[in-house]
């Protein structure tokens, strides 16, 4: 008796946090619902996602350090980097819609600033440079899409509508509507359009900047051998 009363009181705990998750944290299952394709009801991301339980931890110690509530801020997130393996300082200012994917890895630092409908892919990090203090973290805008690995460091801005390939190093501020890749990361602009398709999570056809500059270096060496070639039947 006393271990189905135990049953029953645990099945509760979870309708009631399906429930609540259902209701304050609605942007956040929108977001993983429109980006993962692996994510087929809403249940399985209340579940099972450790970006989103790591966000539900954020939301609660954010709410506790805008209270001036000393030291328990900092414990719950801690306590939220060890059940997700995602770190994410109770000062750290974050929009509607972000998605962290897999999440394994990702640090955000304490004056980090994400705008809304960013997606972050595991091994992220929004970090500081140097012991300085005040804002030292990387502000991120709307729309922008942060590829596995990446680490973004020091007080710059990345722009909205702006794909970071995979394992790049940012260290300067990145205009609206581009693509970086690279290390240290390069802005490989796509006329200066927006990447279509609003959020683009296609890592598979980021531009190369340096390949690209081979091939003009090429094609000018090719162009300067024809001239001399003419020049030099005449």
């Amino acid at each position: 008796m006393i271990c189905l009363n135990g049953l029953a009181v645990f099945i509760g705990l979870l309708v009631v946090y399906y429930i609540l998750a259902r209701i304050f944290f609605i942007d956040m299952l929108k977001a993983a619902m429109e980006r993962d394709p692996a994510a087929t009801s809403y249940a399985l991301i209340i579940f099972t996602y450790a970006g989103f339980h790591a966000l539900i931890f954020h939301k609660i110690s954010n709410m506790m350090y805008k209270l001036s509530i000393p030291f328990l801020p900092r414990i719950l997130s801690q306590i939220g980097r060890f059940f997700t393996g995602i770190e994410i300082h109770p000062a750290a200012k974050i929009g509607k819609g972000l998605f962290i994917d897999h999440g394994t890895g990702v640090v955000i630092g304490e004056t980090a600033v994400i705008g809304n409908n960013v997606t972050l892919f595991q091994g992220v990090t929004l970090g500081g440079t140097g012991k300085e203090k005040g804002k030292r973290h990387p502000t991120l805008g709307n729309n922008v899409v942060v590829g596995a690995g990446t680490k973004i460091l020091g007080n710059i801005t990345i722009g909205n509508n702006v794909l970071i390939g995979a394992n790049a190093v940012v260290l300067r501020n990145v205009p609206d509507d581009s693509t970086v890749v690279g290390v240290p990361g390069r802005v490989a602009k796509k006329r200066g359009q927006r990447i279509p398709g609003g959020i683009n999570l296609d890592h598979s056809s980021l531009p190369d900047p340096i390949q690209q500059a081979l091939e003009r270096l090429q094609h000018e060496i090719d162009h300067i051998e024809e001239e001399i070639d003419k020049h030099g039947k005449e």
